[in-house]
């Protein structure tokens, strides 16, 4: 992927010298031009094409943005409910990443996300403890972070 990034940035750079115009927009048409000769000769690279990387990164961001905000609407309703009937509570959510920075991004994700909180993780990275404000079902917690957070990490990481 640096690689590519790198290649593409020297294409770049030469479209805006053989142009001769040193302007951003020629700098920008450059960098197009060079990112279309990558995918075209996408075969030829030995790793994945580096713009999809790119896109999953933009997916990760947007997912978290539409959950951040379905959280927060949650929130409010718990908030003012008649008759609270909280069910706070920790669950262990087994995880599939493997390395430090995707359990990092795992864990900040679920912090930041209101109404719950990543409270630890074990010694072996192989689960992380999340407490909830209110949760009826652990399973049904488990699948729904599994199935968003940590799938749109491993289409970023690998």
């Amino acid at each position: 992927m640096p690689l590519q990034l790198i290649i593409n940035l020297i294409i770049a750079i030469m479209w805006m010298f053989l142009s001769e115009s040193y302007t951003f927009v020629s700098f920008f048409s450059g960098f197009l031009i060079g990112a279309l000769l990558l995918f075209v000769l996408r075969r030829f690279i030995p790793d994945a094409f580096y713009l999809h990387r790119g896109w999953k990164m933009l997916c990760l961001v947007f997912l978290f943005i539409k959950e951040l905000l379905l959280s927060n609407i949650d929130i409010v309703k718990w908030v003012y409910r008649p008759g609270k009937n909280y069910r706070p509570g920790i669950f262990e959510l087994p995880t599939d990443l493997r390395s430090n920075w995707e359990i990092t991004i795992l864990t900040s994700l679920i912090s930041l996300t209101p109404g719950t909180l990543s409270v630890a993780v074990s010694d072996d990275n192989q689960k992380i403890y999340v407490h909830a404000m209110d949760i009826e079902d652990s399973e049904i917690a488990i699948s729904a972070i599994k199935d968003t957070f940590e799938k749109a990490i491993m289409e970023v990481t690998r």
